[in-house]
């Protein structure tokens, strides 16, 4: 079996006959890491010698005939999820030091899946990045040309699931971030509806849009592991009490007669040539299959970036007020009193980018500028929102580009905030109308991954998957893996 190309679904079969052990398995992972990490960067903390011991823990389970389908399976998480006992950084020198003392719902319930945690994947500071160039550990660069990036902020997680460096890997979603990376790497990534994962021990970035959700080679896997994390936690009051369905059961339904929105506003300009090109070739592949594509109209989704990027700051700019130096995380040397413990602490400890969107939120909420700018963006979200309900009232799934480009080059937008903050032009109204939404992969432009988009309506994750599932029986863009890591 090729391990850099093999789904999660082939490893866990592979386990259960017990064709190879989760031993095995690891120890080959782990030396993946070591041989080809060095270049991509795409981990913050490699976790070896915990890995080897619960990957003997569910070899015992698996030997006595028991376990599920994820016992055994490596993986990795996003650093912004709390693992205790392990470093928990966001990408950020504010946390480089912390180390969390509790697990993050989403990983408990995957440890309790049986899964072996490989490490800690590198990311954009605190979520904040559509790149992964603002960590405190570098950039991340992508397996499939090491000068352009991965796309962020879960860039770590989709760089190392490309590279075959792990079976799969946590994200995070807070406009964009797991199905934007997923895209420019070429991989499969789900953002599922907002509560349906919960964010406790998730460290806040913007706390109305935030999601988890995974990174994967195929829908399938993504379906496994969705199937494990999700669920209802009443130490999340945004987690929302609706039962988890079996989303592998529904995997292989028909697709004829369903009915695919595409939103005028997702093909006009700005879409480069190549990438319409595979996004039409990836559409005709689903009419292949049955589906109807039908053209509708999202005529509030322009204001989708400027909304998010008052409401982001604003979220962020409270949240990120508890890293003050005080209780945990960065702290000066030698302040002379609280006001420089705070001004210095908070001065060193965050990045350009994390600034520049606690400013943006700061001002935003400041008294005066609350009802111009923090409640009319509200209010915008709410007819974007509208938009999504009118448009599912006429289709089941809606589906264009993931992202406008492929994966741009290291540092070309760096000093361009605005040209960056457009890479997720057609992700960000997901988050803003708590919808979930999977990036497939759907062919290439000038050698580079591109990625389908695919939105439902509220806790149609397995409307989505199926569709997925369908079209990656038909086609075998998310079986590719880049030459270097083959």
């Amino acid at each position: 079996m090729q391990i850099a190309s093999a789904t999660l679904a082939e490893l866990a079969a592979a386990l259960r006959a017990r064709e190879l052990s989760s031993d095995e398995l690891t120890r080959a992972y782990l030396g993946r890491i070591e041989q080809h990490d060095p270049r991509l960067n795409s981990f913050v903390t490699v976790t070896g010698e915990q890995a080897l011991a619960q990957a003997s823990a569910a070899d015992a389970i698996l030997g006595r005939g028991e376990g599920g389908p994820l016992t055994g399976i490596p993986l990795a998480h996003k650093d912004i999820f709390c693992t205790d006992g392990v470093l928990t950084t966001c990408g950020s020198r504010m946390l480089a030091n912390f180390t969390a003392p509790y697990d993050a719902t989403a990983v408990a319930n995957l440890q309790a899946a049986g899964t072996v945690l490989l490490g800690k994947t590198n990311m954009d500071e605190f979520a904040m990045g559509s790149s992964n160039e603002t960590s405190h550990f570098g950039a991340v660069r992508n397996p499939w040309d090491t000068e352009r990036v991965p796309g962020g902020s879960s860039g770590g997680s989709a760089a190392a699931v490309a590279a075959g460096l792990v079976a799969a890997a946590t994200g995070t979603d807070t406009g964009g971030s797991i199905r934007q990376p997923a895209a420019l790497c070429g991989i499969t990534g789900l953002k599922p509806t907002y509560g349906r994962v919960s964010r406790y021990g998730m460290i806040a970035f913007a706390s109305s849009l935030d999601q988890g959700g995974v990174l994967t080679r195929s829908a399938e896997d993504a379906a496994l592991l969705l199937g494990a994390m999700a669920g209802f936690d009443p130490r999340d009051s945004t987690s929302v009490d609706t039962p988890v369905p079996d989303y592998a059961a529904t995997l292989g339904d028909d697709l004829a007669g369903l009915r695919i929105g595409l939103p005028r506003e997702y093909f006009g300009d700005g879409v480069d040539a190549g990438v319409g090109t595979a996004i039409e070739a990836a559409l005709a592949e689903l009419r292949a299959l049955g589906a109807e594509t039908v053209e509708i109209s999202l005529p509030n989704s322009h204001l989708a970036v400027p909304t998010y990027y008052v409401i982001a700051p604003a979220e962020c700019s409270a949240n990120l007020a508890r890293f003050d130096g005080v209780r945990y995380g960065h702290r000066c040397d030698a302040p002379r009193d609280l006001e420089d413990l705070y001004k210095r602490s908070r001065s060193e400890g965050f990045g350009p980018e994390v600034k520049r969107r606690i400013m943006i939120g700061t001002y935003a909420l400041s008294a005066g500028y609350y009802d111009a700018y923090y409640l009319k963006a509200q209010r915008v979200r709410r007819l974007i929102g509208d938009d999504f309900r009118r448009a599912f009232e006429q289709v089941d799934v809606i589906a264009g580009p993931t992202a406008p480009t492929t994966a741009f080059r290291l540092g070309e937008r760096v000093d361009d905030p605005i040209t960056m903050y457009l890479s997720d032009i057609f992700t960000i109204a997901a988050n803003l109308a708590g919808l979930p939404g999977v990036s497939l992969p759907a062919g290439f432009a000038d050698g580079l991954p591109v990625g389908l988009q695919l939105i439902g309506d509220h806790f149609a994750e397995g409307r989505l998957l199926n569709v997925g599932h369908r079209f990656q029986q038909a086609t075998d863009w998310h079986r590719k893996v880049p030459q270097a890591y083959a």
